[in-house]
């Protein structure tokens, strides 16, 4: 979903067929408000807040940029407009703002965990239905990169679909002749006999799906010897409180699915400046 398309439906969804407040007359017919930050964080989705005050003609001033640390009281930025469009965006804005921040500073956080280990951060597609966009956004700008977006950029082959194959390296050899030639094959494994057949059958990467740290180790030492040019990535479980018990483990990368599904919204307030 693009973005323009993303804030058509997020305004769909709650102006729908109208503000009531918009049917009212008022005196005030033009208004200036201001986002500000009610607690700390990194900010995240200004991209976003762009591109839905370009579609509602409303005049925009930013004082802070996605990935900015931003402090309690600060003052996001400043919106001007007719007092009906400005008001009926209201909760849009700060949905955005709000979610996407939250992701942004949780994934920041966990991220300053592997600074300097040459530790790849992954974010997962364990992302709320038709947020993934936006969600995988706040991710990258809190610091990690980005996994899948979905099914048809990498093969991935999780205990659910090995369990519909008899042969693996023969589905292996097949699949190379049918998905793109740059697309990447990763096998979920979750002991080290499935990481060997897999590495013996070509694959790109191995997950290291809920393993422990001896059996991550045994499959790293395997793939040094043995196959160089595969990357491991750790998954299953790992959090901001055990995500360094990974860091001496020989992987290439950790992803992890509570950079969107354990963070918490940032708290942010819309004020009327009043003239």
């Amino acid at each position: 979903m693009t973005i323009n398309e993303f804030i058509k439906q997020t305004l769909k969804e709650d102006i729908s067929r109208g503000d009531l407040f918009g049917k009212i007359d008022r005196d005030i017919t033009y208004q200036t408000a201001k986002i500000v930050s009610n607690e700390s964080g990194m900010l995240s989705g200004i991209l976003y807040i762009k591109e839905l005050c370009k579609m509602k003609n409303i005049e925009l001033k930013i004082y802070k940029n996605d990935g900015d640390l931003i402090a309690k009281n600060d003052t996001l930025m400043m919106l001007s407009s007719e007092t009906n469009i400005l008001l009926e965006c209201e909760r849009s804005i700060l949905n955005i703002l709000q979610h996407s921040s939250g992701i942004t500073t949780n994934t920041n956080k966990i991220s300053n965990l592997l600074k300097e280990t040459g530790i790849t951060l992954l974010d997962t597609r364990k992302t709320r239905p038709l947020l993934r966009s936006i969600e995988k956004y706040s991710t990258q700008i809190g610091g990690a990169v980005n996994h899948r977006m979905g099914l048809d950029d990498c093969l991935m082959l999780k205990d659910t679909h090995l369990a519909t194959i008899k042969n693996l390296s023969i589905f292996i050899k097949q699949a190379r002749l049918k998905i793109p030639w740059t697309s990447k094959i990763e096998v979920e494994c979750n002991t080290l006999t499935q990481a060997k057949e897999a590495m013996e059958c070509g694959v790109d990467i191995i997950m290291c799906d809920n393993m422990d740290i001896i059996e991550i180790k045994k499959v790293t030492s395997y793939r040094d010897i043995n196959f160089k040019h595969i990357l491991i990535e750790a998954s299953g479980n790992i959090t901001q409180n055990n995500i360094r018990d990974y860091v001496s483990c020989g992987i290439n990368a950790i992803s992890t699915g509570s950079l969107t599904h354990q963070a918490v919204w940032l708290d942010f307030s819309m004020k009327i400046i009043k003239e």
